[in-house]
């Protein structure tokens, strides 16, 4: 049985929480609960065998504004882990009886990402193997084997007067000798590049299945049956075609061809199955938007507060702990980590059915975004926006400065509308960015040519911005 959480068990959770800054700004107290939570998945297999089963995950609730962070912490983390992680909308599902996704549909959903994630990882560990096979089937390419020939000259040999089983044996011989030494000398040149140019005809596998998941039967897969493969082997197996490719392009395709059959897809499966039950990761957004708020109890209101709360009721076992039906097997949910959020404005989380509220014992508030950390935002994340508009321009040759005056002019003005119309955090700096420089983007590289240097200061962001924040025209910044 692989160890699954072999990734982070040299994290402590002052590690993971550092490494989750990285990307994240504030909300210490959000990050320091999901990384307890994500270590004692590793404590949990190091405990005693006996209470191995016992321990059931501390899942988390996440409340708060939209655009604080509630989610990128969820990814961030999972990521971390390399565990199997799915972001799901509580909106989107349905009670049982009515038409729409079931709440079973988030388990095999995640089950799909694990295995295909399992598979990309045994894939890589026999890459090595599968491109030395691919470069020996393009060698046969270029180099033909002559059975035929040799067959027939060990046949006629008898019947030529004069010439000797000894003699063709040497012939043969010969023949073979010069083949090996020709196709030592291809193989030469094929490691070199010097035939990545050439084009050869290969045969690959006909992909001609794969529209047959789409059109399955919606509730097919709770019956175990996968029409993939149900339907793809009448034909009498895989379909062949022959494409015309350069060598360059053949030692890709026949590497993947290869490696797919080095692969042990049954053993794939089960290793998929276990990191998705004792790693898995959930994130239930909008749970909100599925509690009955106590305006529709007050008002009388069925229908919608009774579909919330059947959602609500079917969510329940999966959170609990339950066994949901996949076409890879059977998946326990005992273990899996759920990390639902939401902005709870119209409702409050005492508004989920107590059972619910009573699986999600760890409760998170998290803090609206203020000027300084949109300043943070902007310049400390590895993947801050203003870093990654430097790689935009840099894609042109076109350089771009941004003062700490500029930046710190941004917050501001961001922070202003953020108070002003809607609150939609950290999301506000992706309208104010793309605002101040849509008129750069546009003229790069025709006005503004390559080797440009373009200095962004705080004069310049008041001049593209500040008469639309003060004169409240902010029609430019809504979503």
């Amino acid at each position: 049985m692989p160890d699954v959480t072999q990734h982070v068990e040299d994290l402590t959770p002052r590690q993971i929480v550092d490494e989750l800054d990285k990307y994240i700004i504030g909300q210490e107290d959000a990050k320091k609960n999901v990384a307890i939570a994500l270590r004692n998945r590793w404590r949990r297999q190091n405990a005693p065998k006996d209470m191995r089963d016992e321990i059931v995950p501390n899942n988390i609730i996440m409340i708060g504004p939209t655009g604080v962070g509630k989610t990128e912490i969820a990814r961030r983390l999972a990521r971390l882990a390399r565990a199997p992680f799915i972001k799901v909308e509580a909106s989107k599902f349905t009670e049982v009886g009515y038409v729409g996704r079931d709440v079973d549909s988030m388990i095999r959903d995640l089950t799909d990402i694990a295995v295909n994630m399992v598979e990309k990882e045994h894939r890589e560990e026999v890459q090595d193997r599968a491109r030395e096979l691919a470069e020996e089937r393009i060698l046969d390419i270029l180099i033909p084997p002559d059975d035929d020939t040799q067959s027939r000259a060990g046949d006629g040999a008898s019947d030529e007067p004069g010439v000797t089983v000894s003699d063709t044996d040497e012939a043969e011989g010969e023949q073979t000798s010069l083949r090996a030494r020709t196709r030592e000398k291809f193989r030469d040149k094929l490691e070199r590049g010097d035939l990545d140019d050439r084009e050869i005809e290969i045969e690959v596998t006909s992909d001609s299945q794969s529209m047959m998941q789409m059109f399955g039967p919606m509730g097919m897969e709770e019956m175990g049956v996968n029409l993939e493969e149900l339907f793809g082997n009448l034909g009498g197996g895989q379909k062949r075609k022959t494409r015309r490719v350069t060598v360059e392009e053949a030692r890709e395709i026949l590497t993947q061809e290869e490696a797919q059959k080095l692969i042990d897809m049954d053993q794939v499966k089960e290793d998929a199955l276990e990191r998705v039950q004792q790693a898995g990761i959930v994130f239930v957004d909008e749970i909100d938007k599925v509690a009955s708020g106590t305006r529709t109890r007050d008002e009388g209101g069925q229908g919608a507060g009774v579909s919330r709360q059947g959602v609500q009721r079917d969510l329940l076992p999966i959170v609990e702990g339950s066994t949901v039906t996949t076409k890879h097997g059977m998946v326990e949910t005992d273990h899996i980590l759920f990390v639902a959020s939401g902005a709870f404005h119209a409702s409050k989380p005492s508004d989920l059915i107590p059972e619910l509220q009573g699986r999600f014992p760890i409760r998170v508030e998290l803090n609206n975004l203020d000027e300084d950390d949109f300043y943070e935002i902007l310049t400390k994340p590895k993947n801050a926006l203003v870093k990654q508009y430097r790689a935009l321009f840099r894609s042109e040759d076109v350089t771009i400065e941004f003062e700490k005056e500029g930046v710190s002019e941004l917050a501001r003005i961001a922070a202003e509308v953020n108070a002003d119309v809607e609150n939609i955090g950290a999301r506000r700096l992706h309208t104010v960015l793309t605002t101040l420089l849509e008129d750069l983007l546009f003229d790069v590289p025709e006005e503004i040519p390559p080797g440009s240097k373009i200095t962004i200061d705080a004069d310049r962001v008041r001049d593209r911005l500040s008469s639309i924040a003060s004169s409240r025209d902010l029609s430019q910044y809504i979503l």
